[in-house]
């Protein structure tokens, strides 16, 4: 049998672990000295593009930070990392790898301080019934239909349209998995932990959580958020990996909602863009993968099939999306974790949950699996790698599709690693992502005008999402592209387009009593 080598992520120089890299996107981005963009800790070093300062941290590490002057982050900075290593780790944008063991909640949290932790995700319907009003959500937004502005007071009609189509066939698969997403229900009990968490760690903290497409919208979490009083929040996507597409979109709305409010503008908050590369989710997802292979007789001989949630190719290509170059380190940095322990299996990362015409991230899950079988791999583990909650992507689409197209291509062994959820070792190392921001909090500018321009103390998401953008242009939408001009995709959706408008136009000739086809003669009167 032929399987994949397995490949391991290319480690930086070891340093000492007493001290941190402070790193920013890009090298012309100017900010106020005590708002740092992004904080990687300890032991394993994630280099981005452009400055960084060293310092010790046998002290305190915001008096570090202090004493090392902010005009140090346009000094000349010896590289951390190899070139090679670099080429790897270049994205991993604002990634804090390891918890500290030092305590840095105490210089910055005064008993007037109110803490916050706002988990942001995706959102799902929670009961069959709600699954049309939430995918009316899903393309009421510009961002998953983009139409020309000329056309954008078509954007909920067609919305409205596009899920009263789709609505049955998603209410049969959420009927599949017990009549609605989860998602809600798992979120929330993470909050809880969190929470619990942060209280053993003594820092106190309320946590919200904000759903992009359905209950608790991020507006009603933020609401809640000002009604309470929180002076310090931290933002944390629950996607571990960053893409331009989930945890940008998530900060795109929530910069909108930031620049039109005073409350927010003055409140001091920072925000987490990714955490794959943290010791405690690199751990936590290894556990998984050892227990689940050892229900199997030979666990050595288990293909471990990592599959993550594709992004249209355009997004690595021409937006300089990170999301595939993190979803591989990730892979690699969870294979080198469980070659400490002895376990070298085969492996191969695929990327599930394509829609559209348009090419997304290779290779696909359903064509991985085919070609597996053929090559006579009999016993797999499924491990859901950018999934941190069970839902209709988990329980439906790998549980019984791809476990079905498994045992159908030869696969005769299958299994599945659970998604994290409120596994102790995972929320615990969360909770410390948050203790370890909370030093850089800031707020977001000095006067309102300045706070109309920008978001965090990480720099605005403009800024953010610049730095995978190094042409600076609009990101594409994360589902349907609309463009204009002679391009391939152009010529796709133009013509697309097209054929919505003749079924749009025939949809209200057969609807409509005096229609012109029907004062032609060309329907019968029995169509009306």
């Amino acid at each position: 049998m032929n399987f994949p080598t397995p490949t391991h992520a290319t480690s930086s120089p070891s340093t000492s672990s007493s001290s941190y890299t402070l790193n920013h996107a890009s090298p012309n981005f100017n900010r106020p000295p005590l708002s740092p963009q992004a904080i990687c800790t300890s032991q394993k070093k994630s280099l981005c593009s452009g400055a960084h300062v060293e310092a010790s941290v046998n002290s305190n590490p915001v008096k570090n930070y202090i004493a090392a002057s902010f005009s140090s982050l346009r000094s000349e900075a010896k590289p951390l990392v190899s070139k090679q290593s670099l080429k790897k780790r270049m994205f991993s944008v604002g990634a804090l790898v390891a918890r500290t063991d030092q305590d840095v909640s105490d210089a910055t949290l005064t008993s007037d301080d109110k803490i916050g932790v706002l988990l942001l995700n995706l959102g799902g319907p929670e009961t069959l019934e709600d699954v049309q009003p939430f995918l009316f959500n899903l393309f009421a937004d510009p961002d998953i239909i983009r139409l020309p502005r000329i056309f954008s007071f078509l954007q909920k009609p067609l919305a409205q349209f596009v899920s009263v189509l789709r609505a049955p066939k998603s209410r049969e698969g959420y009927a599949s998995i017990g009549g609605g997403s989860p998602l809600r229900r798992i979120t929330d009990a993470q909050a809880e932990d969190l929470k619990k968490s942060l209280l053993e760690k003594n820092v106190p903290a309320e946590v919200y959580v904000g759903m992009r497409y359905w209950h608790p919208f991020t507006e009603e979490a933020i609401e809640q958020i000002k009604k309470d009083g929180v002076t310090k929040l931290v933002v944390l996507p629950l996607y571990p990996q960053f893409s331009i597409s989930t945890s940008g979109s998530s900060l795109r709305l929530l910069e909108s909602i930031f620049r039109e409010d005073e409350y927010l503008v003055n409140m001091q908050h920072t925000v987490l863009p990714s955490w794959y590369q943290r010791e405690g989710y690199i751990k936590a997802m290894s556990n998984l993968i050892e227990k689940e292979l050892k229900s199997f007789d030979c666990p050595k001989e288990v293909m471990i099939f990592f599959s993550a949630h594709g992004v249209p190719l355009a997004y690595v290509e021409e937006a300089g999306d990170p999301y595939k170059a993190e979803m591989e380190e990730c892979v690699d940095l969870i294979m080198e974790e469980l070659e400490t322990r002895k376990i070298r299996n085969p492996f191969t990362l695929a990327y599930q949950s394509r829609v559209g015409p348009v090419e997304w991230l290779k290779p696909y899950t359903d064509e991985t699996i085919v070609e597996l079988g053929k090559k006579g791999v009999k016993s797999m583990l499924a491990v859901p790698i950018s999934f941190v909650s069970e839902h209709i992507e988990t329980l439906e689409e790998i549980d019984v599709e791809y476990k079905e197209l498994a045992l159908e291509s030869g696969i005769e062994n299958w299994g599945r690693v659970p998604a994290l959820g409120c596994e102790p070792s995972f929320i615990s190392d969360l909770a410390d992502a948050v203790i370890e921001s909370l030093p850089y909090a800031g707020a977001m500018a000095v006067s309102s005008l300045e706070a109309r321009q920008s978001l965090v103390p990480l720099g605005s998401v403009q800024e953010l999402l610049a730095a995978y953008d190094s042409q600076n242009r609009e990101l594409p939408s994360p589902v349907i592209v609309w463009e204009w001009g002679l391009t391939k995709s152009a010529e796709t959706w133009n013509g697309r387009a097209a054929m919505l408008a003749v079924l749009l136009l025939l949809f209200f000739e057969v609807t409509t009593p005096d229609s012109v086809f029907h004062q032609w003669g060309i329907l019968s009167p029995s169509l009306r």
